[in-house]
């Protein structure tokens, strides 16, 4: 392992939101369902466990059962800082934020770096940049 995936638990949503995050990351999502993983503590075709594969950003997710607490994202934020280049980090904080509320746009900073932070539609708060300048 060579860092920390973050696992979220939706209420119910976990498919959609892991084809939202395939979508704006370009990758592959895997889903596997309550009746693959032969569970009956939930729908059969809620998803048990599910991740993105074959792309730049690793999460994982399944939909909450019973009585568990779906994720809430508070003082948290995914960092995305210098991982791909401008034009892509872009258009991922373009992706993230259809739907979502944008808190800072992202934007070049006095001390030359870019940065903004974004909440997408199913409570992730982001942090993009990047350390060129605006017109790269």
């Amino acid at each position: 392992m060579t860092a920390p995936t973050p696992y979220l638990h939706f209420p119910g949503s976990a498919r959609e939101a892991l084809t939202f995050y395939g979508d704006v990351f370009g990758c592959a999502v895997q889903l596997h369902t309550f009746a693959e993983f032969n569970r009956t503590d939930g729908p059969a075709d809620a998803v048990a466990h599910g991740y993105l594969t074959g792309g730049p950003v690793a999460l994982f997710a399944a939909d909450v059962a019973g009585d568990e607490a779906p994720f809430r994202c508070e003082g948290m934020m995914l960092s995305l800082l210098g991982t791909a280049d401008p034009a892509t980090l872009r258009k991922w904080f373009a992706g993230l934020a259809d739907g979502g509320r944008v808190v800072d746009d992202l934007q070049q900073r006095a001390w030359g770096a870019s940065d903004g932070q974004v909440i997408d539609r199913y409570g992730l708060h982001w942090l993009v940049g990047f350390e060129v300048s605006e017109s790269a």
